[in-house]
C-alpha cells in the first residue's frame, strides 16, 4: 500500500481521494485550514490545487526525499506562462513530477461513472497503478508537456463553446468552433513544447470535447452565462469552484503579443471576459476574418 496525500479538498481533490481509497491505499486530503506537515510522510502527493495556489503551496510544502508529485492542475501562470508542473519542478528539481489529465468531470467520477485519463512523466507507471481501476482507466504518455498543456488550453475553447450555446447558435457553429479551437490548441501547444499527436488524445481532444459539451464544466458555464449576463464577476460568483480558462485566456493573449501569434478564439474570449466586446461582436469578428486554407501548419498564421 502507498501513502497518498491529496492537496486540495475541492470537487476534484475529493474525487481523486475516493479513487485512491477505493484501491486500498491510505489517503489524506489537505485543505488550507491544515498544517502542510501532514504531507511530510506521503509517498505520493497529488496536487489538485487551483492555479493561483500552486506556487505559494510549493514554496512551503515538505516532501519526502523519494516522494512522487502528481500535478492535476489545468492552467498557466500569469506573467511567467509556466505550467503547474514546471513550478513544482523548480521547487523540487530532484523529485519526479508526473502530470495527470484527461476528460474527467469530478462529479461523474464521484458518481462512479467510467472515465479515462493520461499520466506522463518519470515514474508515471507507478501513478498509473495507484489510480487505475475498473471504472477509471489510466493510460501512459511520453509527452508530459503536451498532456499538461492540453488540459490547460482547452478551457479557453470551452468558454467560447458555452457562449455559442448561450446564444443558441446551433450545432454547426459549435462544431466549427471546437474544431478550429483544437487547431489553436495544437498551434500553441506545439510552440510551448508539446507533441502535436498528444493533442488528438485524451488530454487534448478528449478533454476538449468534455468541457465544450457538458453543462458540468465550469468553463462552459462561464461562457454560457456570459452570453446573456455580461457581468463576469457575478458569473464567477454563481459558479462553484475555479474556472481556470478565465486566467488562461489572458495568459494566451499575453503570449500572442510576445510571440506575434494570431489566436483568434483566445483573443475574442479574452476581450469578452474583459468587457471589451459583446458576444455578438465577438462572433462577427470571428466570422469576418480573412479567408484561409484549413490545414495550415504554420505556428503563427492559422
Amino acid at each position: 500500500m502507498t501513502n497518498v496525500t491529496i492537496l486540495g479538498a475541492g470537487a476534484w481533490g475529493t474525487a481523486l481521494a475516493e479513487l485512491v481509497q477505493g484501491q486500498g491505499h491510505p489517503v489524506q486530503v489537505w485543505s488550507r485550514q491544515q498544517d502542510l506537515e501532514v504531507v511530510a510522510n506521503a509517498a505520493v502527493v497529488i496536487s489538485a490545487l487551483p492555479m493561483t495556489a500552486v506556487r505559494s503551496v510549493a514554496a512551503r510544502i515538505p516532501l519526502a526525499d523519494h516522494a512522487i508529485l502528481v500535478s492535476t492542475t489545468k492552467g498557466l501562470e500569469a506573467g511567467t506562462v509556466l505550467t503547474p508542473s514546471a513550478i513544482w519542478q523548480s521547487y523540487f528539481p530532484k523529485h519526479a513530477v508526473v502530470v495527470l489529465s484527461g476528460p474527467n468531470l469530478a462529479s461523474e467520477i464521484r458518481a462512479k461513472k467510467p472515465a479515462a485519463a493520461v499520466v506522463a512523466g518519470p515514474r508515471a507507471q507507478e501513478v498509473q497503478k495507484i489510480l487505475a481501476c475498473e471504472r477509471f482507466r489510466v493510460y501512459l504518455n511520453n509527452d508530459p508537456q503536451g498532456v499538461e498543456l492540453g488540459g490547460a488550453l482547452k478551457n479557453v475553447v470551452a468558454i467560447s463553446a458555452g457562449v455559442s450555446d448561450g446564444l443558441d447558435l446551433g450545432t454547426n457553429a459549435k462544431s466549427a468552433l471546437i474544431t478550429r479551437g483544437l487547431a489553436e490548441v495544437i498551434r500553441i501547444g506545439v510552440l510551448l513544447g508539446g507533441q502535436a499527436e498528444t493533442f488528438y488524445g485524451l488530454a487534448g481532444l478528449g478533454d476538449l470535447l468534455t468541457t465544450c459539451t457538458s453543462p458540468l464544466s465550469r468553463n462552459y458555464q462561464v461562457g454560457f452565462r456570459l452570453a446573456t449576463h455580461p457581468d463576469l464577476l457575478a458569473v464567477l460568483r454563481s459558479i462553484e469552484g475555479v474556472a481556470e480558462g478565465v486566467n488562461t485566456a489572458r495568459v494566451l493573449v499575453q503570449l500572442a503579443q510576445q510571440r506575434n501569434l494570431e489566436l483568434p478564439i483566445a483573443q475574442q474570449v479574452c476581450a469578452l471576459l474583459d468587457g471589451k466586446t459583446t458576444p455578438q461582436t465577438a462572433l462577427g469578428n470571428l466570422m469576418a476574418r480573412s479567408l484561409k486554407e484549413e490545414l495550415n501548419i504554420s505556428l503563427t498564421k492559422p
